[in-house]
């Protein structure tokens, strides 16, 4: 997000009847979720912009229609001293801090943790963190640091039932060309999951329709003729924050596609954690249904790629 960087500011002052106790718990839940500090009892106060006038109006209505009285003003810092002293009411630091305390403590004992619950357990920190950068309006070096810590642990977490999954390599995904990689072979680790069963669906149903697929015990044992995916070393795999199906999306031109975007970050949540995706859960449970019905990964990618069809056909609507 952002930082404000402002000279502008919005004062919330509200005085609320002592007899509606409903509207009192309403108005400070709500004034809270907003992110406002607290200048003293009954005055709040925000930076300006961002919708925040808008949102902050809606409740002086409210205060009105519920018998108390409120009045929306506007403030401008010409001091930079003034400016800090306001800025640094919005200093998230602590919280920050006890988000990170909690996260290393997933660290440290996730790997005793059932998958599932593991899973609602990253869930709640990743939905913590946004509720925190959500009004983090001047972020310092703790928003970064913390979601750092926090793409650390759904890495590791994630890596935990899919061995050998690739470290991200640095550098910048180039565009190929198409043509060059038809009827070729591609390479991947076996026991294929969630990221490989995407991008070989992708390479065959997008990039290269008479694709052959060879499945590795070892990846260092990629034959120096075959297009490896998915491993460290491989032609395709992690670059930065991408996971292999993004990084071929990007390698051939596709994200201009709106539905393999959307997929794109179904098959991100499910291979390394990062924003929820609502049909993330459903898809998970069939492909891993899939994957225990499945002799081999030939058969594997073949069902597989049925659910990535029908998923395709259904994201499109």
């Amino acid at each position: 997000m952002k930082a404000f960087g402002t000279d502008k500011w919005l004062a919330l002052v509200v005085s609320l009847p002592t007899a509606n106790a409903t509207l009192r718990t309403r108005v400070w839940r709500a004034l809270k979720g907003l992110g406002c500090a607290v200048l003293r009892d009954g005055v709040y106060l925000l930076p300006a912009g961002r919708g925040l006038r808008l949102a902050l109006r809606m409740y002086v209505e409210e205060v009105k229609q519920g018998g108390g009285s409120a009045f929306l003003l506007n403030i401008s810092t010409s001091v930079g001293e003034e400016r800090a002293d306001f800025q640094s009411l919005f200093d998230r630091a602590s919280e920050y801090t006890e988000l990170m305390e909690k996260i290393a403590a997933f660290k440290s004992g996730f790997a005793g943790l059932d998958t599932a619950v593991g899973r609602r357990q990253l869930k709640a920190l990743r939905r913590e963190l946004e509720v925190v950068t959500a009004v983090d309006y001047f972020p310092g070096p703790g928003k970064e640091e913390t979601e750092d810590r926090m793409s650390e642990a759904e890495t590791l977490f994630f890596a935990s039932f899919s061995p050998g999954e690739p470290s991200a390599a640095a550098g910048e995904v180039g565009l190929r060309e198409r043509t060059a990689y038809q009827g070729r072979l591609w390479a991947t680790r076996r026991q294929i999951w969630v990221d490989r069963m995407a991008s070989a669906w992708l390479i065959r149903r997008f990039i290269d329709p008479a694709a052959n697929f060879l499945w590795l015990e070892k990846p260092e044992e990629c034959p120096v003729d075959a297009l490896g995916f998915d491993f460290d070393g491989a032609e395709f795999t992690h670059v930065g924050k991408r996971v292999s199906f993004e990084v071929l999306l990007a390698s051939f031109g596709l994200e201009s596609d709106p539905v393999l975007m959307k997929l794109a970050a179904l098959v991100h949540c499910l291979d390394v954690g990062g924003l929820p995706v609502a049909e993330a859960a459903g898809v998970e449970m069939v492909l891993n249904g899939v994957r225990q019905r499945c002799a081999n990964d030939d058969a594997l990618l073949a069902e597989a790629s049925v659910v990535f069809d029908s998923l395709y056909a259904g994201l499109a609507e």
